[in-house]
């Protein structure tokens, strides 16, 4: 920890053309979902201390990791924000690259919705149906024993009940933490109602995720980049689209969207916070302890993020659509980030 310290100072000072002055900005990348909160903080933050506002970057969780764990310097980002928790393979890749001490910081909750214009009727849907409309193979038979191509193109093709229009989904791409939790939560669930299918799990794993997380690439589902704000803008100009975000987008902009209702649940604050609707997932970011007390304001600014007045019940997050924690777990997560203390998994 000495050596990587200074390490860190040394690069803080010396830059590649000679002295260079140390950042005085912190440096934030990360989840597109967690990005309106962070940047609510960091607002905040700049207006209401010493220190300058910070930078953040929506690159998606995957790809904000991969930042993160490129290194330790001020070349390289404090702080990334994540819509899932850190892979083990993500841990490692961090400590081969002198990453070691990394802190989790759980802000809340989030609601992964497939939302469409309010100028379309409300949608009522299955996990099974989003998994039939949106998988690359789906079952050929009742089991899923036998798989084809998918033929759905429309989506009352799944089911009579269903809208007699394309199917047309507007997403997130692979290095998204939505995506991720999106294929896992919504099309996993739907894919393993299939007994045959189900069965595969525990015989061959790697076929088992590449049915249930394969989405498919004919058209049907467009990858829409990091930018959750041109897919709202989208799915405003095509009513007949869907789009897969999170929770706070469709709050922010819930006069020109609705979200979909999936296995009888609408997809809202209360049915979210009470676990009534089932595509959720938590939301994290994570710090560079190696960067505390070289970066100015890192101990300041995760003590705004875990202030009452900003991930509390009755916090300005709340307000963007963060889904906060337990009164119990926000008190552990704001000692143990406070105090840095290393991440474990």
């Amino acid at each position: 920890m000495i050596k990587q310290s200074i390490i860190l100072a040394t690069a803080v000072v010396v830059g590649t053309a000679g002295m260079a002055q140390a950042r005085d900005q912190i440096r934030i990348v990360g989840s597109s979902t967690v990005f309106p909160f962070a940047t609510a903080v960091a607002e905040q933050f700049g207006k209401t201390t010493k220190f300058k506002t910070p930078v953040i970057e929506s690159t998606g969780s995957g790809g904000g990791l991969k930042l993160f764990c490129a290194g330790v310097g001020v070349k390289h980002p404090d702080i990334t924000n994540a819509s899932r928790r850190i892979k083990m393979s993500e841990v490692k890749r961090c400590a081969k690259n002198g990453v070691r001490e990394i802190t989790e910081v759980k802000l809340g909750f989030d609601g992964i919705v497939l939302a469409n214009s309010r100028k379309a009727p409300q949608i009522k849907l299955t996990q099974k149906q989003i998994f039939l409309a949106l998988a690359m193979k789906v079952p050929a038979n009742a089991d899923g024993s036998a798989l084809k191509d998918n033929p759905y193109k429309l989506w009352s093709d799944i089911d009579s009940s269903l809208p007699k229009s394309k199917i047309e989904v507007l997403g997130p791409p692979p290095t998204s933490g939505t995506r991720d939790a999106f294929v896992e939560l919504a099309m996993e669930s739907g894919c393993k109602t299939f007994k045959a299918i189900k069965a595969m799990k525990k015989k061959d794993k790697k076929k088992y995720k590449a049915i249930c997380h394969g989405i498919r690439e004919d058209g049907a589902f467009v990858e829409a980049g990091e930018n959750d704000n041109l897919i709202v803008q989208k799915l405003v100009a095509n009513p007949a689209a869907f789009g897969v975000f999170g929770f706070g987008f469709l709050d922010q902009n819930a006069d020109a969207l609705q979200g979909s209702i999936v296995n009888g649940v609408e997809p809202t604050f209360e049915n979210i916070s009470a676990g009534k609707y089932k595509i959720s997932r938590s939301l994290y970011f994570y710090i560079k302890k190696a960067h505390t007390g070289v970066i100015p304001g890192m101990t300041e600014y995760v003590r705004a993020f875990t202030s009452e007045k900003a991930f509390g019940p009755e916090g300005y997050l709340v307000d963007k659509g963060l889904i906060p924690l337990s009164d119990k777990e926000r008190n552990e997560i704001r000692k143990s980030s406070r105090a840095f203390v290393p991440l474990s998994m």
